[in-house]
């Protein structure tokens, strides 16, 4: 249950883009602005094209632009688009099954339960968030909580 940095870097690409307000960015200028490689930048921005989140235009006054607007694109979607996917899936089980060949656990796991119930309630979230909602400054816990109409733990927010 992780993201990889093919996801972190692929949201500030689109991230920048957000930003710019729908002119076109160059590979350079999003390698600059976020101390990435343009080759890297390249193939991020690829995905994201094949995937439909950005488009691109060739010639002097081309680049990558959003293919919607910043708050009809949501992070879970991107995510998806970048490899990511869910954060647990059952191929998780088979490859902690301890000092067996299978885990002792397949009929019955609390655990399991745990980590699908914790990727369900990620991903439900994340579906709420936008690229409009990270073209800002940076929220706390709290205030993504309170955000999305949650409770920190204990019913304090």
């Amino acid at each position: 249950m992780h993201l990889f940095s093919q996801e972190e870097y692929g949201l500030r690409c689109l991230v920048q883009l957000s930003r710019h307000g729908g002119g076109p960015r160059t590979i350079h200028d999003v390698a600059e602005a976020e101390g990435m490689s343009p080759e890297y930048v390249a193939k991020l921005l690829r995905t994201l094209r094949q995937g439909g989140l950005v488009q691109s235009t060739r010639g002097a006054s081309g680049g990558y632009r959003l293919a919607r607007e910043p708050a009809d694109i949501n992070i879970w979607e991107a995510i998806d688009v970048l490899g990511g996917g869910p954060l647990f899936s059952d191929a998780f089980c088979e490859s902690h099954p301890g000092q067996m060949r299978d885990c002792v656990h397949t009929s019955d796991c609390a655990i399991r339960g745990l980590w699908r119930s914790v990727s369900d309630l990620l991903g439900n979230f994340l579906e709420t968030v936008t690229l409009a909602d990270l073209t800002g400054h940076e929220l706390s816990p709290v205030d993504w909580l309170v955000r999305s109409g949650g409770e920190a733990p204990g019913g304090r927010v």
